[in-house]
């Protein structure tokens, strides 16, 4: 017997699918009135006034007047809205920071706004109606749903609440779904993680749980908690166990040991929140990639990756990019960023609509003999050379070996296996000729005798779970970097 919820979550389903796709049929049209409507809001602020926002008339006079910033960059602003000053970067005052760790200026403080507050929660609501559109699956939405995410406590800091994004969303639970919400606040507010998924784990055990969604490295540490308490699969604890929603980085890599712990295959949607907005979300099961969120309050600019170091790189709009070119996105955007390179780096896979993966960041990327690998490469050549095999990885990283005792430089890849492969030498070679293929640079490098081909170092079970807490970035948002152009992460890993 169905419920009226879920009854109801499918017509609901299809008019947010015909609103999506207004603007998604026209792309150039939204984001041109996207953009205008941006600089008009924003013409009166002392960003504005600065940048000389009341003759800015096309995309063209904004790439005069507005260079592209980092947080660093734009930090001079952000410290006056921090102290209390209004209108500096949008009108009025944000109504809350989301505080994120920079790896390069500590804590960052990212304003949230009247106006782009709405963005995440009806991104995040829209990803499973579109879900239910497609599918026409409502079922879930009538069991317990979890998400892992940061403490909802909020501090205060000049009249402006502070906290992590996903906390700061937890506010924003719809009332429909408060019931069905796990866990409850006091769990939600432990600050250790690990007390936290042991807590977590306690409050979930015996629930009808439907929908389970985070980050994939710490949800796979809820699922082995969970595993190792009741010795049954996950998807034998929880029957009715149907969708996993994610965001932050690759499946891939983990949906092999997903699999493995659940027993089953089951449905995944794919999100693309940042503290900066919510980009894009998977809006078909069959398609790859996740639809661009044009819409929203955002003006999306891109630089080829490969040109982004240079004096002048050109700034593209979305009507000039092309399918499987890595770009850097730049964003302006109703909390008040303006030219704002956010650190990632995305490729299209689709024009109609506009679909995108996140194939890295700009900073995490190994180029030390000028290779210029990223973060999708390592992650489709570790996925293709344990395909079909039993072998399944828990986690890794990429570090250049420049300076060797013996012969040629390479990279090192530190790999925490769950089931290790029985040739560990066949295994590195597989992974090496599918970078080759992937990468041209890289080919050349071996085939010149530049680099040996990769070696693998094994990391002890439970090795990047401990590097993380040594570092006290376990849980949360927090994700181990694929690729490092030194070797300060690894270094953990050799004591």
């Amino acid at each position: 017997m169905m419920s009226i919820k879920s009854v109801l979550a499918k017509p609901f389903a299809k008019i947010i699918y015909n609103k999506v796709q207004k603007w998604a049929n026209y792309p150039v049209k939204t984001q041109e009135k996207v953009f205008q409507d941006l600089i008009a809001e924003a013409t009166s602020t002392a960003f504005g006034r600065d940048h000389d926002f009341v003759s800015i008339n096309s995309h063209a006079d904004f790439v005069k007047r507005v260079p592209i910033r980092d947080y660093e960059a734009l930090k001079p602003y952000v410290d006056r809205v921090v102290a209390g000053e209004s209108d500096v970067l949008w009108k009025g005052k944000p109504l809350y920071f989301a505080k994120t760790s920079g790896t390069t200026s500590g804590a960052k403080y990212i304003p949230l706004t009247k106006e782009s507050m709405p963005n995440h929660v009806e991104a995040a609501r829209n990803a499973i109606l579109m879900y239910i559109h497609e599918t026409g699956n409502s079922k879930f939405v009538d069991g317990k749903m979890i998400f892992l995410q940061g403490s909802p406590e909020l501090k205060e800091q000049n009249g402006v609440k502070l906290g992590r994004l996903s906390g700061i969303v937890a506010h924003y639970v719809p009332k429909y779904l408060q019931k069905n919400r796990l866990p409850s606040w006091e769990t939600n507010c432990i600050d250790d993680w690990e007390t936290k998924v042991d807590a977590i784990v306690d409050e979930t055990l015996n629930e009808n749980m439907t929908i389970i969604s985070g980050i994939p490295s710490w949800v796979q540490m809820y699922f082995e908690k969970l595993q190792q308490k009741t010795e049954k699969q996950i998807g034998d604890i929880f029957k009715n166990f149907n969708l996993f929603i994610f965001g932050g980085v690759n499946y891939e890599p983990y949906r092999a040991k997903f699999e493995n712990l659940i027993g089953r295959k089951v449905d995944s949607i794919e999100l693309y929140p940042a503290s900066e907005g919510f980009f894009a979300y998977q809006d078909k099961q069959n398609e790859k990639g996740m639809l661009l969120l044009l819409n929203s309050g955002i003006f999306y600019e891109f630089i080829k990756a490969d040109e982004f170091f240079n004096e002048n790189p050109q700034r593209l709009t979305i009507k000039n990019v092309e399918v499987g070119v890595n770009y850097v996105m730049i964003i302006s955007s109703n909390a008040g960023l303006w030219g704002y390179n956010i650190g990632d780096t995305i490729q299209f896979t689709s024009t109609k609509p506009y679909r995108v993966i996140v194939s890295g960041r700009i900073k995490h990327f190994i180029s030390a003999f000028g290779e210029h690998v990223i973060g999708k490469e390592v992650e489709q050549a570790i996925q293709e050379a344990t395909a079909g095999t039993d072998v399944r990885v828990s986690e890794f990283t990429v570090a250049p070996e420049i300076t060797p005792e013996t012969g040629l430089p390479y990279h090192e890849w530190f790999i925490e296996f769950e089931n290790e492969p029985e040739d560990l030498s066949a295994l590195a070679k597989k992974i090496d000729e599918s970078l080759q293929k992937q990468n041209t640079y890289y080919f050349d490098l071996i085939v010149g005798k530049v680099l040996q081909p990769l070696k693998i170092t094994k990391v002890k079970k439970g090795g990047f779970q401990a590097y993380m807490k040594s570092q006290g970035k376990l849980g949360g948002q927090n994700k181990i970097p694929r690729l490092s152009n030194d070797r300060k992460i690894v270094q953990g890993f050799q004591d």
